[in-house]
């Protein structure tokens, strides 16, 4: 763990991949410029520079993130060395939780329907559609 360092300053961007919440560091930056990352507070850019103690709102999907800076890692690691260089709030938590349990008891759209369509579903589609 010698990368992770508290003195030096780290463009955002490459703090989210190395934190492993986004897979390269351009999808992060995408994620910083379109709104998806606020940090504390304020929408920022993906070049901005963050020191320990900031806190960051990350939205990935339906689940939202809000983690406080411990240490800065430009060096992408194991998961397990990620998480220590941020700290997850308790609410923050809390509402993943309650929101992924929303979602598994609301099943997933589409689960009932037969798919692929047969060939005779097919036929009629393409009948409905030519004939009304």
């Amino acid at each position: 763990m010698e990368h992770l360092k508290s003195t030096e300053q780290i463009r955002i961007d490459k703090w989210l991949w190395a934190a492993r919440f986004f897979k390269t560091r351009s999808l992060a930056a995408e994620a910083v410029d379109g709104g998806k990352v606020h940090l504390n507070g304020n929408r920022t850019k993906s070049s901005h520079i963050i020191r320990g103690g900031d806190e960051l709102k990350i939205r990935r999907g339906p689940y939202e993130w809000v983690v406080v800076v411990q240490a800065l890692s430009a060096h992408r690691g194991p998961a397990s060395e990620a998480q220590l260089i941020y700290e997850e709030t308790e609410d923050s938590k809390k509402n993943r939780e309650t929101l992924a349990a929303q979602l598994r008891l609301q099943g997933q759209p589409g689960l009932g329907l037969r798919c692929p369509a047969s060939k005779k579903d097919r036929r009629q589609i393409v009948g409905f559609k030519r004939h009304g």
